[in-house]
């Protein structure tokens, strides 16, 4: 998945601390480079690690708490008041954990994320040897971490400056959205992040309710509001972008705003379909997400390939409308262009990071193969991904994740699985 989309046949990756040094046929690299370590590949499958592009890893922590409703009755009757209740910095640990070793599993290699305690997602982050663009939520009311609007920039900033430059995690500022955000928050979110250089997470365009109300309270559309306020920018990744029309397109093509696809989320919520297939032919830069396990509910991205391609199948009526490799591309390199990362993940290339998947190919859902991609996408699975590479590490080798402690990581799951259940069950204070 390099910029001329090459498929080498009994090939080999050569990687130097955590960069790619050469990609082609095994034997010519094996005559270049002694190699220290080597990773037997034989009759696998070797492919750029898959870029989650929108996620709230700790929500892994609520899967299930509630499903078939509204977003807005989801957010408003279950999310926020589990949220209140049960969010500490202790649940963030735990819940990161346990995404982390969901994602890994899967093949995941980056992910971006919006929530709270943004800090201790970045060390958890880090200790499982992931990559992360991760942005801490701004909102216009109390939030777990931060109850005043002060405590949370404050917060922000000391977090901005803690971790710029660090190799593997890109600090982020994250206003939810323009229906959580007054302008005032809005406007103060993006110069706070452009005072570092840091990239802005946020929502938009998610529903039609959230794109009605805007057209009848700003007379504009949610990318053209968020424009107006001199939100817009390459810096920008907005998640979702289902509501947007050929002029939002051309506008967040035109600001090279990164957008992120997510239907698994979309579908469950019925929020609708993006039009996946005009944002790519506008010049869009875009992504592929899962959006939190509450509402997915999971953390698949090789599912989500799946059901990029085939909902705009569906709902075009079209086989062509968007192919496998075009799936492919949205979790690998155009992920990687949407979050502006494009130069150091996303494709095997000599100079970029070291991030790679390995799948196996002898299940019998992976034989025979006549089309690589075809297969990667429709046939594949997350449980055939054996190995993982993250800058230059190994983070699970042959199935067994190496930064994590899977059975501590699921007891602990568990645990907080009833606590949330008695909070919820317990008369509001």
């Amino acid at each position: 998945m390099d910029a001329e989309r090459r498929l080498v046949e009994d090939g080999a990756v050569a990687v130097r601390s955590d960069t790619i040094v050469a990609v082609g046929p095994r034997i010519e690299l094996e005559a270049r480079f002694v190699a220290k370590r080597r990773i037997n590949t034989g009759s696998k499958l070797v492919m750029p690690g898959l870029i989650n592009g929108h996620t709230h890893a700790p929500m892994t922590l609520l899967r299930g708490i509630k499903d078939d409703v509204t977003l807005q009755e989801w957010l408003e009757k279950y999310i926020f008041p589990a949220e209140a209740r049960n969010v500490t910095e202790d649940f963030v640990v735990w819940g990161t954990r346990l995404a982390a070793l969901e994602m890994i599993r899967g093949g995941t290699t980056t992910f971006a994320d919006m929530y709270y305690f943004e800090d201790t997602i970045a060390r958890e982050t880090k200790a499982a040897g992931m990559r992360g663009v991760l942005g801490e939520t701004i909102l216009d009311f109390p939030a777990p971490d931060n109850k005043t609007h002060e405590q949370t920039l404050a917060y922000i900033e000391s977090f901005l400056k803690h971790w710029k430059g660090d190799p593997l995690i890109h600090a982020a500022v994250a206003p939810h959205s323009i229906y959580t955000c007054s302008e005032k928050t809005l406007r103060e979110s993006a110069a706070l992040a452009r005072k570092y250089g840091a990239p802005i997470l946020i929502h938009v365009s998610e529903t039609k309710r959230e794109a009605d109300e805007s057209r009848s309270k700003h007379g504009l559309s949610p990318p053209q509001y968020l424009e107006k306020l001199g939100v817009l920018g390459p810096d920008v990744l907005a998640a979702h972008c289902i509501w947007v029309d050929a002029a939002d397109m051309a506008l967040l093509a035109s600001r090279q705003v990164g957008c992120v696809h997510n239907p698994g989320s979309n579908m469950m919520l019925a929020s609708g379909v993006a039009p996946v297939v005009e944002m790519r032919a506008a010049g869009v830069r875009l992504g592929l997400g899962t959006d939190g396990a509450a509402a997915n509910n999971d953390l698949n991205l090789m599912e989500e390939m799946d059901l990029a391609a085939k909902l705009q199948k569906i709902t075009r009526m079209d086989p062509r409308a968007l192919g496998a490799e075009a799936a492919v591309e949205m979790a690998t390199i155009s992920g990687a262009q949407a979050l502006h990362l494009e130069a150091e993940i996303g494709s095997l290339e000599s100079g970029k990071k070291a991030d790679l998947i390995v799948l196996g190919m002898n299940a019998p859902h992976a034989v025979p193969l006549y089309q690589v991609y075809s297969q990667i996408v429709y046939a594949l699975k997350a449980s055939d991904v054996e190995t993982v590479v993250i800058g230059g590490r190994a983070v699970m080798e042959n199935g067994r994740v190496l930064t994590l402690n899977q059975a501590e990581v699921v007891a602990e799951a568990r645990k907080y699985g009833a606590k949330v259940r008695a909070s919820l069950a317990a008369p509001a204070k």
